[in-house]
């Protein structure tokens, strides 16, 4: 039997550490504070940051993939990291995410007020720091209206490296634009 065909979503306490919080919850306020030009225009169109493949975040997506492999018990090869900075009255459409996605970490860096997660159905709540593992192409995930000023969300996605989309190592490709 498939090793993922029982697992949904996982939530791990503490996955990045306080000096982690520190170091990234630092750096994302100012890259959205200088930002001129990676804003979501698709998804909120209400000035929400951006950053896909950022340097610093495509280090966490390799520096914990050794922790993520552990937990769910298979070998990942990373796709890419995306980062947003969420701002007032966002939202995250109900969605099943891309192949590129087969097992993704949405980590919670830092957030104003809560604002829960869904998880197939399940309301998930996250302190700073808090990640949830899960089958992103498999599972459908969304969030109500953000009443909160800023969350910043890094998301961290993966693939079965003996899986189908094993093909999409390094996000296969994939540009945004």
């Amino acid at each position: 039997m498939d090793k993922l065909s029982n697992f949904k979503y996982k939530i791990i306490k503490n996955f990045l550490s306080k000096d982690e919080l520190k170091i990234y919850s630092a750096y994302a306020k100012d890259m959205h504070r200088k930002n001129v030009t990676c804003f979501d225009e698709e998804q909120n169109n209400n000035g929400d940051t951006y950053f896909y493949k950022d340097s610093l975040f495509q280090f966490l997506l390799n520096d914990k993939k050794n922790i993520i492999e552990k937990k769910i018990g298979i070998k990942l090869l990373s796709t890419y990291s995306f980062w947003r900075c969420y701002t007032f009255n966002a939202t995250l459409n109900k969605h099943k995410d891309r192949e590129s996605c087969e097992i993704s970490a949405t980590v919670q860096v830092e957030s104003s007020t809560v604002w829960p997660i869904y998880m197939d159905g399940q309301k998930l709540k996250l302190n700073d720091g808090d990640a949830v593992l899960y089958k992103g192409c498999d599972l459908e995930h969304w969030r109500e209206h953000f009443n909160g000023d800023y969350q910043i969300q890094v998301f961290l996605h993966y693939v079965d490296a003996n899986g189908k989309y094993k093909n999409f190592k390094d996000d296969g490709g994939h540009r945004w634009t």
